[in-house]
């Protein structure tokens, strides 16, 4: 959420930022529901202070005997009394009208987020690995022998309905493997912390990240009112909610493996084959909190812990900065890692890395207390995918295939499925 007090004193900037995603001119309306809520305050105030002068004439009139003006002055301590109430309650509105717009307006993008319209314009920062070259045409994940009977999507659809897939034996496995590999790395070489969070949350907690209320059709929510999570980033970030943090506690760096949900409203007829889109998944998730002087450079360092699962994995991958039409609602800036997938001979998303700056701290009022003392501070908050389990297995089963149909495993998987190296066309793990 924005600083109101920001928007007052900086309107152009605002407005110039907020442009660059499409939103120009979005000061005005702010200004004008803060200005009726600055107003009713200020009149709410005046009348109290003339409440209370009259309050204390009533005294002082009844014991000189005046009745006149003690039965005025005690009409008008009644009239302020309704009056002030009055105003009270519009203000109150008028705040819940600023709060609901505020949480509706996406951050701001920083300065070297490159502009632009939608995915097309979006800057590659780098690549690295070759696409394998194959004798034979290469073939998506649901197509391979080896997959067959483990990758089953007509026995999910039965259970659950479309958009969900049921694994067993080898390719189960694998999977599994990879989500204990890339928390194991993210663990031990990469100082994060192992964190295991609820899947269903409050509604507070969806609303501190930025899911709601703008993307509530996205989520699955409970008939009690709770919310399944879209991404653990949601339970991770929110441990800081409410809190005033010592500055010395920062950074704060956290890992999960969880089960992830999302109604994937308005993408009909997208990825529909195979397991690319699902309505859940599993996910390794990376979130920071951090001191705001370091959050730049902390997605940096989060984006390269991500890329650094790939290299270990050797899948090629590409990185690049989403424009300003393409980023997310809450990002300021945003690193997407897209792995080589040889069955759509393309690169596809696999992990989504980005900065907020203050905007869900604000949100779930997050603090600091400086060491160096003054008021406590916003902290910052970034998250990332490291990575998205099901789109790994995607690409391990892609870029490893063999023309018979079997698939050769990463050498790095190893010491998670017992040294096994591929997975036969017979669907077994050898």
């Amino acid at each position: 959420m924005h600083d109101i007090r920001m928007i007052r004193e900086t309107p152009d900037a605002f407005d110039a930022a907020l442009a660059r995603r499409g939103l120009p001119g979005a000061s005005a309306g702010i200004l004008a529901i803060d200005a009726a809520r600055r107003a009713k305050i200020a009149a709410a105030e005046a009348a109290q202070a003339e409440r209370n002068a009259a309050s204390k004439e009533v005294g002082a009139a009844k014991a000189r005997g005046d009745d006149a003006g003690f039965q005025r002055l005690r009409a008008l301590v009644a009239t302020k009394k309704d009056e002030i109430a009055r105003l009270e309650e519009e203000a109150k509105a008028e705040d819940a009208r600023l709060t609901d717009l505020l949480m509706g307006i996406p951050n701001l993008p920083f300065d070297d987020t490159p502009q632009g319209a939608d995915e097309s314009d979006n800057v590659e920062l780098r690549r690295w690995g070759t696409p394998p070259a194959f004798d034979f045409d290469p073939k998506e994940h649901f197509e391979l022998a080896a997959i067959q009977g483990g990758m089953d999507f007509e026995t999910a659809a039965k259970l659950a309905g479309s958009r969900f897939v049921l694994l067993s034996g080898a390719v189960a496995r694998v999977h599994r493997a990879l989500a204990q590999f890339m928390l194991d790395t993210h663990i031990g070489e990469n100082g994060l912390t192992e964190t295991n969070t609820p899947v269903l949350v409050r509604e507070e907690a969806m609303l501190g990240t930025g899911q709601l209320p703008k993307f509530g059709e996205d989520s699955y929510q409970t008939r009690e009112g709770m919310w399944l999570i879209p991404t653990s980033e949601v339970t991770l970030t929110n441990i800081v909610a409410g809190h005033i943090l010592d500055e010395s506690y920062l950074p704060r760096r956290y890992t999960a493996h969880s089960l992830c949900f999302r109604s994937e409203a308005g993408s009909a007829g997208r990825d529909t084959a195979g397991m690319l889109r699902q309505h859940q998944f599993e996910k390794v998730e990376m979130v920071s909190v951090t001191h705001p002087d370091r959050s730049r450079e902390e997605l940096d360092r989060m984006t390269r812990c991500a890329e650094g699962i790939l290299e270990k994995l050797g899948l090629p991958y590409r990185t690049v900065v989403l424009c300003t039409g393409d980023m997310g609602f809450g990002a300021r800036r945003t690193h997407d890692i897209e792995v080589w997938l040889p069955g759509q001979n393309t690169y596809r998303e696999i992990s989504s890395c980005s900065v907020c700056g203050d905007f869900q701290a604000r949100r779930m009022n997050a603090r600091f207390r400086p060491e160096a003392g003054g008021k406590p501070e916003f902290v910052h908050t970034l998250n990332g995918s490291g990575l998205a389990v099901g789109r790994c297995l995607i690409a391990v089963l892609e870029n490893g295939q063999e023309a018979d149909g079997s698939v050769t495993l990463p050498e790095a998987l190893g010491p998670w499925i017992g040294g096994k190296t591929r997975i036969t066309a017979e669907g077994a793990l050898e």
